[in-house]
């Protein structure tokens, strides 16, 4: 049983105090099928809730509150209505959802409390039950954590299934028959005994006036959309070259504004001379943006110190903006370095005071009662691992209006509702004269998250005389001036009995927390509570060991954090699963059979485990299989990766990947979503680090921040379990165990243990 330490049960008290004085947290949760303002669409089309609008034509728009960034979700969240709706797909439209509390990402909120699997009672789920009703009241839209269709699993199939209510009960009224005898299909509905039949479109307005009776919602076996593979609807726009991304838009009279931004973290803008620069081709002003953040949030918004150089065109506004003589003050980072950040992370390891976010069973008292039957089988290791940067293929971009009291933004973001907030701030207007218009991303892995680009452009556009104005960061300004993955120190201790299984297990990390500079950053206030993002994937581990111990130590970060695909887990995963392997060596068992052997109580994840080493099969000569077993955002994953070594580099050849996700609503896109993740995590395994030297980030391109090439892409192959459980997470679980997988490959041929990331044979 899960020991709760004192201030684990204080984070479930703060979430629910509040509820207990009040009686708030027993009342049901707010409804999330009705909007505040009805929607409004042209034509007669009709809106019959929040979520579905239909029209005369029998075309159906479903309203989509998350950002298609590459993971289907254009396509997966339709398919949820469409469904319950008995609607064709191909006649169903999207648009982007209004600023409305209904479209909130509960999930998201719900999921961030740090409970390890295993709690789940009463305390703990009246603390999520809590949490999810206050993400509901405060509202706020964002595309992360994995969560998308997990949040939306119940309330768009309630939409579909509401809509389809009101048409039944629409045409029962008009044809003067009982609800029961009327069915639908295919967005038509049928009387088969009279022979009637109707298009959903004819019963539109009348529908609307009816209520929905009570919803039932379909059971898993009566799909006949949900589980299947189908097509992506924006892969074709991508192909031709038709889809729009943040960097696409193209409002009338737009100019374009180039940066120079502080080259050392913290560094501040000391003087500008624009001399020279105001006569160049296209140019038409020079603004200082280090004020950009003044008025919003304390000057938290995260936006940094700078110049931006307007001009016609991008080329023009770049050209001039490397050529402008800028001085900087260097800040009080000037001397940072990686060696000092390392060393402050050991330190902090070395110190006391860590947080506990679990503990079972009593690790001192089993090792000092050890009966020393197998001596020296205490074995420690340190594991450490970098910052990383996003490196979307989009750089970081947005293009903003102020005029007529407005403020108008064309932007590719994962947070709507922070943005919103980020440019109202910065703008000096009211939220709601905030106007978004969003697009595709052209990749988005926690980066887009964040309201620094919003808040710069929003200060440039109230310079630019009511022009809209497109900011473009370069590639270079996008490396070096990114939120970053924290850099971090793992130390782990175990202990192995007689019979060669693990006994004790503890886990000490260290690494800046991320979650207080993203809340203070993006929505002002500061986080409350020890960050779980920092210990994701090592607290909560599904292996059976009797006496465990995992803390960590939270270290101030002078370098910008932010999310980063998978965040914790991807390198959390790193350090427990090369760690479980180095325990079966140090056991001389096989490293499947040991993983299975702590797994009884956890079938799901054994039998994720058996079917990514059974489709892996045996590895051709010359190769070696490494496997790494991990759930985060609740879907499990075990990976084998075919690795070789030729003079010094590791190359992958394949990886097989077996998902536990729940139900798979789209088994295509989870497909592509793991090709995508083992792509995204090989990149930064094999090559991905940042730097810190005098203050400032040393890498600047692809030529020193490397992600894969095309060939050096792996055979990808993903083996789905077949479930009824709702959907849980995709986008990221495929990241975490891939850099342990190969690290475990590379020491079965090699013999060497490497605990550090990007990896790099002696």
């Amino acid at each position: 049983m899960a020991q709760w330490t004192r201030r684990r049960f204080l984070l479930a008290g703060a979430a629910t105090a509040g509820a207990l004085v009040v009686g708030w947290g027993a009342l049901p949760p707010r409804q999330r099928l009705h909007a505040t303002e009805p929607l409004r669409f042209g034509g007669d089309a009709v809106a019959l809730n929040g979520w579905v609008v239909l029209a005369p034509d029998n075309t159906v728009t479903v309203v989509v509150p998350r950002a298609e960034m590459g993971q289907g979700i254009h396509t997966a969240l339709p398919m949820l209505v469409a469904e319950e709706l008995d609607m064709p797909l191909a006649r169903v439209a999207i648009a982007a959802a209004p600023p409305d509390k209904i479209y909130a990402n509960l999930a998201a909120l719900r999921d961030a409390l740090p409970f390890h699997p295993d709690d789940t009672g009463t305390a703990q789920a009246f603390a999520r039950w809590t949490l999810a009703k206050v993400a509901r009241e405060l509202g706020i839209s964002l595309t992360g954590g994995s969560s998308s269709v997990k949040d939306a699993w119940l309330p768009m199939r309630e939409a579909g299934a509401a809509a389809r209510g009101m048409l039944v009960a629409a045409a029962a009224r008009a044809w003067g028959m009982a609800p029961s005898t009327i069915r639908t299909d295919n967005g038509e509905l049928f009387h088969d005994a009279s022979g009637r039949r109707a298009t959903y479109g004819s019963f539109a307005a009348a529908a609307a006036l009816e209520s929905p009776g009570d919803v039932v919602l379909k059971e898993p076996r009566a799909f006949r959309l949900i589980g299947r593979d189908v097509p992506r609807r924006e892969g074709r726009a991508k192909v031709d070259g038709a889809a729009r991304f943040g960097i696409d838009a193209r409002p009338p009279g737009m100019v374009y504004a180039a940066l120079r931004m502080a080259p050392t973290l913290g560094g501040t803008l000391a003087g500008i001379n624009p001399a020279g620069v105001l006569d160049m081709p296209g140019v038409l002003s020079v603004i200082d943006i280090s004020n950009a953040a003044n008025g919003a949030f304390g000057g938290q918004t995260g936006a940094q110190a700078g110049v931006a150089v307007v001009a016609k065109t991008f080329w023009q506004a770049k050209v001039a903006a490397e050529a402008l003589a800028v001085r900087w003050h260097p800040g009080p980072h000037a001397d940072l370095s990686g060696e000092a950040i390392l060393g402050a992370l050991r330190g902090a390891l070395d110190g006391e005071g860590h947080h506990e976010y679990f503990s079972r069973g009593d690790v001192d008292a089993a090792r000092a009662h050890d009966s020393g039957e197998v001596p020296g089988h205490v074995i420690r290791a340190e594991y450490s691992v970098p910052f990383l940067a996003h490196a979307a293929m989009e750089p970081v971009n947005c293009t903003a209006q102020v005029a007529d009291g407005k403020v108008r933004l064309w932007l590719s973001t994962q947070a709507p509702s922070i943005v919103i907030g980020i440019a109202a701030s910065v703008g000096g207007v009211a939220r709601e004269q905030v106007e978004l218009h969003e697009y595709l991303l052209g990749g988005g892995f926690g980066r887009r998250l964040e309201g620094d680009m919003v808040a710069q452009a929003v200060a440039v556009a109230r310079e630019c005389h009511g022009l809209p104005v497109q900011v473009i960061w370069t590639r270079e300004q996008d490396i070096r001036h990114d939120v970053y993955r924290p850099a971090a120190v793992a130390r782990l201790a175990a202990m192995l009995d007689a019979a060669g299984t693990i006994k004790s297990w503890e886990f000490t990390g260290a690494g800046g927390a991320l979650t207080g500079q993203f809340t203070l950053r993006n929505l002002g206030v500061p986080a409350a509570g020890p960050d779980r993002t920092t210990i994701e994937g090592a607290y909560d581990m599904q292996y059976e060991i009797p006496h465990q111990r995992i803390a960590h130590a939270a270290v101030d970060s002078a370098v910008p954090l932010g999310n980063w695909r998978s965040v914790g887990h991807s390198y959390n995963a790193f350090f427990k699963e090369s760690f479980i392997d180095e325990m079966a060596h140090a056991a001389g068992k096989d490293p499947v059979a040991f993983r299975a052997a702590m797994l009884l109580a956890y079938p799901r994840h054994a039998a994720v485990l058996a079917m990514a080493v059974r489709a892996a099969g045996t590895p051709p000569a010359g190769r070696a299989h490494g496997v790494a077993l991990h759930q985060s955002f609740g879907t499990i994953v075990a990976q084998v990766a075919e690795v070789s070594v030729r003079d010094g580099a590791i190359r992958v050849h394949r990886v097989v990947c077996a998902v536990d996700c729940g139900l798979a609503v789209n088994p295509g896109h989870i497909a592509q979503q793991m090709e995508s993740a083992v792509a995204f995590g090989l990149s930064a395994a094999l090559g991905g680090a940042i730097t810190i030297e005098g203050g400032a980030v040393q890498q600047s391109n692809f030529g020193d921040y490397p992600v894969l090439r095309m060939g050096q892409v792996p055979v990808v192959e993903t083996v789905i379990v077949l479930s009824t459980e709702p959907p849980e997470g995709v986008g990221e679980p495929g990241v975490p165990p891939v850099a342990p997988a190969v690290a475990n490959a590379v020491f079965r041929l090699t013999g060497q243990r490497l605990r550090s990331l990007p990896l790099r044979l002696a």
